[in-house]
């Protein structure tokens, strides 16, 4: 994690070997003008918080990133499969989707998240960028095959990175989560356990979910999730540890 010298922001920034023309970044909760429950730095204006104060956290992500505010491609995220190629057809308007891909530099896809995996990927080339809402549902329902079909490219010419989400040791599902999953891939069994879960429930490992699904997508260089929203409560929001929270943000963009 590093903190940004003209912001202040505390930042999780990829560990991967991405062109260099391409940027990410992960936020923090850490370093914004929220107050509790949403405190710091809550990106979602859809959470409760007061406007003013996330208006000031995305200006601080701008110029953390060095973009325009209005760079950021914000989605209105509901658990689905829809992709965007942004810009939006209607640019004042906030898409509902719950993944973007764009080739135009200096646009940002960005995923807001308190739980649910983030997903970005890029092309080896860097002619591409793209990030998806990976939640259980979205999961299981196809928005990573959906997004890399959009991007047009085969998957052996992309690189991913898993952004923080629940980890394995907090995400307590029930059966109907698990039979969603094995219905589609019976290979999705490793994926969950009951050790540790309520009678009847599983631990689930969202990370190993995605990983089989874009190794079947032909990604085969996939990086990050490690790092568990729930039980780091100084960096990250958790909705399922808190209820009442902000949201982080996960970007990725051409330079």
């Amino acid at each position: 994690m590093s903190s940004d010298a003209v912001s202040g922001l505390s930042l999780i920034r990829p560990d991967w070997p991405a062109p260099s023309n391409i940027r990410a970044v992960c936020t923090t909760r850490l370093g914004g003008v929220s107050q509790s429950p949403w405190a710091s730095l809550n990106l979602g204006d859809h959470v409760g918080d007061a406007p003013s104060d996330v208006r000031e956290n995305r200006i601080k992500l701008a110029e953390a990133c060095g973009l325009p505010v209005d760079a950021f491609g914000w989605l209105n995220q509901v658990h689905g499969i829809e992709v965007v190629n942004l810009p939006a057809e209607d640019a004042r308007a906030v898409p509902e989707a719950d993944a973007s891909y764009t080739r135009l530099v200096g646009k940002a896809c960005t995923i807001l998240t308190a739980d649910c995996l983030p997903v970005i990927l890029c092309d080896h080339n860097g002619t591409t960028v793209a990030a998806a809402h990976a939640g259980w549902r979205s999961l299981c329902g196809g928005v990573l095959e959906n997004l890399v079909a959009s991007m047009a490219l085969p998957g052996n010419a992309l690189m991913a990175w898993l952004g923080p989400a629940i980890g394995p040791q907090a995400f307590e599902v029930g059966p109907e989560v698990k039979a969603a999953f094995l219905t589609q891939d019976p290979q999705a069994e490793v994926a969950f356990s009951s050790v540790g879960a309520r009678e009847g429930h599983y631990m689930a490992d969202i990370y190993l979910l995605a990983r089989q699904r874009l190794k079947k997508l032909g990604v085969k260089n996939i990086y990050g999730g490690a790092l568990c929203m729930v039980t780091d409560s100084q960096r990250f929001y958790s909705y399922r540890r808190d209820g009442q929270t902000g949201r982080m943000a996960t970007v990725i963009w051409k330079n």
